[in-house]
């Protein structure tokens, strides 16, 4: 599995380019601004691409959902919660196959009713569930921070801390991370109550 990360738009935005290196079959994660530079990295490597990913509903990472549905023909795959337009639902468990390649989407709300993360190859797709060095807002519409608490804790905090950590924003000291390292050393990966993590995100 082979992953481009490519800086977008002016909201400090990453979309990602996943190849199977196998089969040049690929997907495209929260795709909204700077298409030529999603639509260069598909023709320099020859890549077919099958599905349009998103994270969650949000139009940072949706906006160019349907202008590379009409240069590549893939399907776009988002939560069953979402209130937008797509072509597949998926839940908690579900798995995306491209090519050899497999991820795993894990239901993550809390910045959104329909955040979800990916996971697969040693690669961790975090969306805004979680950033390098911090986490998602919850004061927009559908955010809860006692359900972005249970994200964290009881589905984040469990995974394998050898995992590259990938977010849908360049927020952070770096780009990548790996989990580890963001229990460690993240302010909002630390253990603390449910009340205590709902006051300090301000709810």
């Amino acid at each position: 599995m082979k992953i481009y990360q490519i800086p977008v738009g002016d909201m400090q935005n990453f979309t990602y380019v996943v190849e199977d290196e196998d089969t040049n079959e690929g997907i495209i994660i929260d795709p909204s601004w700077d298409l030529n530079q999603i639509e260069e990295i598909i023709t320099q490597h020859n890549l077919k691409i099958k599905y349009i990913v998103n994270t969650h509903g949000h139009f940072d990472h949706t906006h160019g959902n349907e202008g590379m549905m009409k240069s590549t023909n893939a399907k776009i795959i988002q939560h069953e919660k979402s209130q937008l337009k797509y072509d597949i639902a998926v839940k908690d468990g579900d798995v995306i196959e491209f090519g050899n390649s497999k991820l795993t989407i894990l239901y993550t709300p809390g910045h959104s009713k329909d955040s979800l993360c990916l996971i697969g190859d040693g690669n961790f797709f975090s969306g805004d569930t979680l950033f390098v060095g911090n986490c998602g807002r919850v004061d927009l519409p559908g955010g809860s921070a006692k359900e972005l608490y249970h994200s964290l804790f009881d589905i984040l905090y469990l995974l394998n801390d050898d995992l590259i950590v990938y977010p849908g924003h360049d927020y952070g000291h770096s780009v990548t991370s790996t989990m580890g390292q963001e229990k460690i050393s993240n302010p909002v990966m630390q253990k603390r109550s449910e009340q205590e993590f709902v006051e300090m995100m301000g709810q």
